[in-house]
């Protein structure tokens, strides 16, 4: 939904905040709609889409976002623009207690900013619908972070995802705000390895371990044209194993913001 508004708005050639005082919206509020941080009531997203002359499909995708996007459940009980594994993702995710992460070419999906994961999805050879529904959730996954009894985290990412950019300058400034922080929750331990160090089984891909209080462990691996679920001992042992070289190796903590907050000037 954000993305969509957004995409109506820019198309009629209409700035963010002449949208906002023609409509006696706070820019501020349109803004963060827009961005996909917070939700607009279906009212506000038909008074948008009336302003625009909005019709057809287009018009009736963006009231039923908007009527369902509020729904805790909404992107596992059907929506059309998420796929099968994505739904299963955010299932291991709601219940497990521990994630392990190794990220290798981009920022982990659970420490994305907002405008960071925008520009991938925007990258990624989807529709709009499916990039905004997409965008949804990757925002909405990240609250098993900040939640009541938040997940736990461990995180190591390989140098090149912090060092590549993805989008502008702004973009990465806040990108790297974010992960500073994020990289403070005491439930959240975040790490990088650094890059040109020679050849190790972590660069044949990115994985996330979930563990879970009564259930057994979950790997999640993903690549450009599929993803896989992996529950059987052996493989849960051989990426255990993996995750345990990758974050021998990797800076500490601290040294990890200090690469972080290093890479912001």
């Amino acid at each position: 939904m954000a993305a969509g508004l957004r995409e109506v708005r820019e198309a009629h050639g209409v700035g963010l905040r002449q949208l906002a005082r023609i409509l006696g919206f706070a820019p501020q509020v349109l803004s963060l709609w827009e961005k996909g941080l917070r939700l607009p009531s279906v009212a506000d997203v038909a008074l948008i889409l009336g302003f625009f002359k909005v019709r057809g499909e287009k018009q009736k995708h963006l009231l039923e976002l908007a009527r369902t996007a509020r729904d805790p459940d909404w992107v596992s009980t059907g929506s059309p623009e998420i796929p099968g594994p994505l739904s299963g993702l955010l299932e291991c995710e709601r219940s497990a207690t521990a994630v392990t992460n190794w990220a290798l070419g981009i920022i982990p999906g659970l420490l994305q900013t907002a405008d960071y994961a925008r520009t991938l999805l925007s990258n990624s050879n989807l529709t709009l619908a499916q990039a905004d529904a997409r965008l949804a959730v990757r925002l909405g996954r990240q609250k098993i972070l900040t939640r009541a009894d938040p997940i736990r985290l461990r995180a190591v990412i390989y140098e090149t995802a912090v060092l590549e950019p993805v989008g502008d300058e702004d973009i990465m400034s806040d990108q790297f705000d974010h992960l500073l922080a994020m990289s403070r929750l005491p439930n959240v331990s975040l790490r990088i390895l650094r890059a040109g160090e020679g050849y190790h089984p972590g660069l044949l891909g990115s994985f996330l371990i979930y563990d879970y209080e009564d259930l057994p462990p979950i790997a999640f691996l993903e690549n450009y044209s599929g993803s896989v679920f992996l529950s059987e001992r052996e493989h849960i042992a051989a990426y255990r194993e993996l995750a345990k070289m990758v974050s021998g190796n990797a800076l500490s903590e601290e040294a990890s913001r200090e690469l972080i907050a290093e890479a912001t000037r």
